[in-house]
């Protein structure tokens, strides 16, 4: 088939830089080797000749456009009252408009009209500005999701992360009809959970919704040799993430004073690109380094006892422990962080799992699930190979690579 995928908010390479990056990049590599692909995305700082290059290794053409604004919306309280009637009004996100280009809205519009391709794909919701109700009639259209925006920002104010909850209250209502009205666009809607799905469905009880987890590069995320023992804690993500930013300053002051109450030579690495000066605040607390990017974060999972994902917020099955349980590193995970993931007790099905992680939402659960794996090499070692085993059966790219190739063929 004739793919066009749009990535206009993200140019999908290196994968490295971030989830949503990583995610289409992979199915993008997959979806080459079996289909023309043509990937269309906004010229970036990641947009260097030797990236689209390296992209051009797995797709057979990328189209690239100019740059639409990234200057910050204008701040202050009459700026964001505007903003909100700006979305009652239009019905679409302020955040949305802002991207909107006339020069890619065309280009779409033509390669639909002159039957370019046999199919579209918008990877990232933002992208569904650029699809026309009237293409289902022509052309299957499929919208990845990535994620909710109206669940990804109710669920942020029922945990109480919400940066602003005043204005994500107004906007609430407006972004569940939002959701709605985009969702109808699309011949096919795929979410990466079931309560991704389950947030969808009451807003969309008729729509075709189709589950494509995230998966793991195992040639990146190699198995560990070896556990290092020891006491030494990880916790990964991107730090200018609003949930990650959250559950990094709810750990390191809630629950790792306590963990090193107990466990005196403990140590807690916070390892992930752009950290905000709220995390890098953390840094001066005792026991606590803050490393930024870092060259491979395999090699700091490697030599990690433990790796955290204590997240309060955010929806959608996180890259972050599948690739945490990949490399051999058991994992302590809050019910956001095991998201999607069958970790303990029953499935669906009534049968029994292996365990693959410990669940804590408080700190006092996090402290007795760490201090087991500290002090049990045995239950490291379980955990480790239950895991890795579950992700080479259930969570690769090829794996949702093929899931994606049976939503085009149906």
């Amino acid at each position: 088939m004739r793919l066009l995928v749009l990535s206009l908010n993200t140019f999908p390479y290196p994968p490295s830089h971030g989830a949503a990056e990583g995610r289409t990049f992979n199915l993008l590599k997959y979806l080459g080797q079996h289909h023309e692909v043509t990937v269309a995305a906004h010229k970036n700082i990641n947009a260097t000749p030797e990236n689209i290059l390296a992209l051009q290794t797995w797709v057979k053409a990328v189209k690239l456009f100019a740059p639409v604004s990234s200057d910050p919306p204008p701040d202050g309280a009459l700026a964001q009252v505007g903003r909100l009637i700006q979305f009652a009004l239009s019905a679409t996100p302020p955040s949305i408009t802002h991207r909107f280009s006339p020069e890619v809205h065309r280009w779409v519009e033509q390669a639909v009209e002159a039957d370019a391709f046999d199919a579209i794909i918008c990877e990232h919701s933002v992208n569904e500005m650029y699809i026309q109700p009237r293409f289902r009639d022509r052309i299957p259209t499929i919208v990845d999701i990535h994620s909710s925006v109206y669940g990804w920002v109710k669920n942020h104010l029922e945990a109480g992360a919400s940066e602003n909850p005043l204005r994500d209250r107004l906007y609430l209502p407006l972004l569940a009809r939002y959701e709605k009205r985009y969702c109808q666009k699309f011949s096919h809607l795929i979410a990466t959970t079931p309560d991704d799905r389950q947030q969808l469905r009451p807003l969309l009880p008729d729509a075709n919704i189709t589950i494509v987890s995230n998966g793991v590069d195992l040639e990146t995320f190699t198995y560990r040799a070896s556990d290092p023992g020891g006491q030494s804690l990880i916790l990964i993500g991107a730090m200018d993430s609003s949930h990650n930013i959250d559950a990094a300053d709810f750990f390191a002051r809630e629950v790792f004073p306590k963990v090193r109450s107990r466990y005196r030579q403990a140590t807690l690495s916070i390892v992930g690109s752009r950290p905000v000066a709220e995390v890098k605040a953390l840094d001066t607390l005792p026991g606590v380094t803050v490393t930024g990017r870092v060259p491979s974060i395999t090699d700091y999972m490697h030599h990690s006892t433990v790796s955290v994902v204590p997240l309060r917020a955010g929806l959608g099955i996180k890259t972050k422990t599948l690739e945490s349980m990949a490399a051999g590193v058991p994992v302590v995970g809050s019910d956001r962080g095991l998201e999607g993931l069958t970790v303990d007790g029953l499935t669906p099905d009534g049968s029994s799992t292996p365990l693959r992680a410990l669940r804590a939402n408080h700190p006092d659960a996090y402290v007795d699930a760490i201090g087991q794996l500290f002090e049990s090499a045995a239950l490291r070692q379980t955990l480790s190979q239950n895991a890795r085993q579950m992700i080479e059966a259930e969570y690769t790219w090829e794996i949702a690579g093929k899931r994606y190739d049976q939503i085009l063929s149906a």
